[in-house]
């Protein structure tokens, strides 16, 4: 049986979110030890939890839109049925895209961009923010695929209605 790329994509993204999910287990684990065993808060776990929150939001956003699981109001979805169904989720499978492509990519490169030529790192890591908000356009290129891959699956529904 062959293996799609979707498939392998969804696995990778999975992976790279039970991954983020662990170390930031462990990170506010370490904050929590830190403060009140020890008496010694740690400087940094702070800001590493926000920015792996951060990544972790915006990747897992995008993997549920790739399950095409992701938060919607599907009350007109489940009232249409055949054609109809199919020509509403191509458009909002094409809307989903233009907000990924527009926003996401191209709007988030931009802020990627710009914080990386005026240099700004977080306070506490020293860590380039551009680094930081580069989650954003790869989120906006997964959900983008992810919706082109459902454009072409309904596309082939309504050829066969």
């Amino acid at each position: 049986m062959k293996i799609s790329f979707k498939s392998h994509l969804d696995k990778l993204v999975a992976g790279s979110l039970i991954v983020l999910m662990g170390i930031m287990v462990v990170n506010v684990t370490w904050q929590v030890v830190s403060r009140y065993v020890f008496q010694n808060p740690s400087s940094f776990t702070d800001e590493l939890a926000r920015y792996m929150l951060i990544w972790l939001g915006m990747l897992g956003a995008a993997y549920v839109a790739g399950q095409d699981q992701h938060l919607a109001i599907d009350i007109l979805p489940q009232k249409l049925f055949g054609k109809a169904r199919a020509k509403l989720m191509i458009l909002i499978y094409s809307l989903v895209l233009l907000f990924a492509v527009l926003v996401m990519v191209l709007g988030g490169s931009n802020l990627v961009y710009i914080t990386y030529i005026l240099g700004q790192k977080s306070a506490t890591l020293q860590l380039p923010l551009a680094y930081v908000y580069s989650i954003i356009p790869i989120s906006g290129l997964l959900v983008a695929y992810y919706q082109i891959y459902q454009l072409k699956a309904q596309t082939l529904l309504l050829k066969a209605h």
